[in-house]
């Protein structure tokens, strides 16, 4: 178990060290986010082709595998255009819906039994993202992108959870990567930067960071019960509040903390509750 921890603790910290190098290059560099977004992509499948199998590939004749696919390349590109304007840790936070989303999509559509108290603790977390949000005429147009991904990112999950019967986790990933890449490959290649050795290594460095954070998770969770792990996914919070700072000096304000508290405070109730 102490070996998931250590696991689940380099993931977390891994996938928002990824979109903290994808910050760099948007917003230090002026490097388009749809750029960014399809070179984690197929960057990501070269990194995953040689781990596949011959019959990764029949998935791809699966209609279902192509939506799925396409909903997370609107999500990692909606991210990245967040992450152009907004500072990392409330770009988390505001992303953090996903997971409300994926509550309320998994009990219209996969008909997941609905408890009071979860119930509650989700509405306790999605108030918790308004007060990092705050909608209305002032909203960073950032933070209002970061919504969209997380919206993206609560189907993309409850997609995944419909269709994991389809292929091992390797498959599944390596077609959600593939798909993206082929889909996004138009924008990309129009957006393409200058071919600079800091660009170069920031664009590597992103599409790694996220690669290897998600492996992570993924083999975590095959040594270690879901229940005990699924907790530690809200270090992500954590590690994004300590990049920010890190790098580009930024730290949330009042609110976003208060948000941030909520947010986190829901998910690990929510969480013991499995």
């Amino acid at each position: 178990m102490q070996r998931a921890v250590l696991i689940m603790f380099l993931a977390m910290s891994l996938i928002p060290a990824g979109d903290s190098a994808g910050k760099l290059l948007t917003s230090t560099f002026g490097v388009s986010p749809l750029f960014v977004a399809w070179s984690r992509f197929a960057l990501g499948t070269l990194m995953v082709l040689p781990f596949i199998s011959p019959d990764a590939l029949r998935l791809l004749r699966d209609w279902r595998i192509w939506l799925r696919a396409a909903i997370l390349a609107g999500g990692i590109s909606a991210i990245q255009t967040a992450l152009s304007t907004a500072d990392v840790a409330t770009v988390f936070a505001a992303f953090f819906i996903g997971p409300i989303f994926s509550y309320a999509l998994a009990m219209i559509f996969l008909r997941e039994p609905v408890t009071l108290l979860r119930s509650a603790l989700i509405l306790m977390g999605f108030l918790g993202v308004l007060l990092v949000v705050r909608p209305g005429a002032g909203s960073d147009p950032g933070v209002l992108w970061a919504v969209v991904a997380g919206l993206c990112y609560g189907a993309f999950l409850t997609m995944s959870r419909w269709l994991s019967g389809l292929g091992t986790p390797i498959a599944l990933t390596f077609s959600q990567l593939s798909i993206s890449a082929l889909l996004l490959l138009p924008l990309g290649l129009s957006h393409l930067p200058p071919g600079t050795a800091t660009i170069a290594g920031l664009t590597l460095t992103s599409a790694l960071c996220s690669m290897l954070g998600n492996l992570m998770l993924l083999y975590a969770y095959r040594i270690a019960p879901a229940t005990r792990l699924a907790p530690l996914v809200y270090f992500q919070l954590i590690a994004a509040v300590i990049l920010g700072w890190a790098i580009f000096g930024d730290l949330p304000d009042a609110f976003t903390w208060a948000g941030l508290a909520v947010i986190i405070t829901a998910g690990l109730a929510s969480a013991r509750l499995r």
